[in-house]
């Protein structure tokens, strides 16, 4: 039976996961996301699961590249600068072609950074992140919930495509508290056959070797060209995506996690003073959804993308426009949120033609907080 209750964002995944059939995580504490750390180290082990704290993040990904080369349904999670350490383990496993669940509870950065949640990690989630021409399917919620839904979801696309699959979340999503329902999920009805894991020689079979190593470029090439097969792939069936009052819409806002969470508010503002405002939240920021967007370009005249970033997004959403109307950003940086009143400020001062992008009031901050 589906059961609803009120848990924080990162121990709501956890759980999941868990209830998903999750048998292995790896990882190593790093805020915002060491609740989910903690959470599988006290349950996993009681539901029969194996959890290590591992030495490192590069420890951690490759215990997760050995754990699902045997066959288990494993993950591991980590925030910004843990999951760059992790970027050769990835290259690898999505070359390896094993599936796996990784989930980046995003802080500000570049560098250390802050604890304060953020999106700069976008472009490091959605070109891979790592070497060679690989990619994740990269999953963005909104809500408590999504991040619980998507640990249920990400598993599954990690068995259909063998391909590691990336929540991106934030620290604001892994920290907050909101009621969340479990869904019912039976991990047997979710197995998939996996004749290709290391699970030693046996009479009727011969044993595996998983390895992403190919000397000969002939046989890297084919690689390369089966792993974009798979891609083109999921970009026909898994691309995801929602829509909020854009049947007559003029104006399009594009906003992603906890960013489309605010731009919902803004959606409403902008109604309430007669600006005719729609939103689309990408859910799978890869694949993008270039075609719906594509597709209201031809509707409506503005697009404003609005991000906890210096702008990464608005590349994809530039691409899959093609030049047809203008493409506008607006962002916070390293932690700031921005509330729904500034961007519709912002907005407005677009529709206007008075302003581009506004630095003033980051510039005032900065002066604000200079000893």
């Amino acid at each position: 039976m589906a059961q609803t209750v009120l848990m924080k964002g990162n121990e709501a995944l956890a759980r999941a996961a868990i209830l998903a059939g999750c048998n292995g995580y790896f990882g190593y504490p790093i805020t915002p996301q060491s609740e989910l750390l903690e959470y599988m180290s006290r349950e996993l082990p009681k539901a029969g699961g194996v959890m290590i704290q591992a030495e490192s993040e590069l420890a951690a990904i490759n215990m997760v590249y050995g754990a699902a080369g045997a066959g288990g349904r494993v993950m591991t999670s980590s925030s910004s600068p843990g999951i760059s350490l992790m970027q050769e383990g990835l290259s690898y496993i999505a070359s390896a072609e094993l599936p796996c669940l990784v989930v980046n509870v995003n802080r500000g950065g570049p560098g250390l950074g802050t604890i304060q949640p953020a999106q700069g990690d976008y472009f490091q989630a959605t070109r891979g992140g790592g070497h060679g021409d690989y990619h994740a399917i990269v999953l963005a919620p909104s809500s408590v919930q999504e991040m619980a839904d998507f640990a249920f979801l990400g598993f599954d696309l990690a068995d259909k495509y063998r391909n590691p699959v990336m929540i991106l979340a934030d620290g604001a999503l892994g920290q907050m508290m909101e009621k969340v329902t479990f869904q019912d999920y039976d991990p047997d009805k979710h197995k998939v056959p996996k004749p290709w894991a290391t699970t030693g020689k046996t009479p009727d079979r011969e044993r595996n070797i998983i390895t992403s190593l190919h000397i000969e470029p002939e046989q890297m090439e084919l690689i390369n060209l089966k792993l974009q097969e798979k891609y083109r792939r999921m970009n026909a069936e898994e691309v995801r995506w929602e829509e909020i009052q854009t049947e007559d819409a003029e104006v399009l806002l594009v906003a992603y996690g906890l960013a489309a969470r605010l731009c919902r508010r803004v959606v409403e503002l902008a109604r309430e003073v007669g600006h005719r405002v729609g939103l689309v939240r990408p859910i799978t920021l890869y694949p993008f959804p270039h075609e719906p967007l594509a597709q209201l370009a031809r509707q409506v005249k503005l697009i404003q993308t609005v991000e906890m970033n210096a702008g990464q997004m608005v590349q994809d959403v530039r691409l899959a426009v093609e030049g047809r109307i203008p493409v506008v950003f607006y962002g916070r940086t390293g932690g700031m949120i921005p509330s729904p009143e500034e961007v519709l400020e912002q907005l407005e001062k677009r529709l206007d033609g008075t302003s581009a992008v506004d630095t003033e009031q980051a510039g005032r901050e900065l002066e604000a907080i200079k000893p």
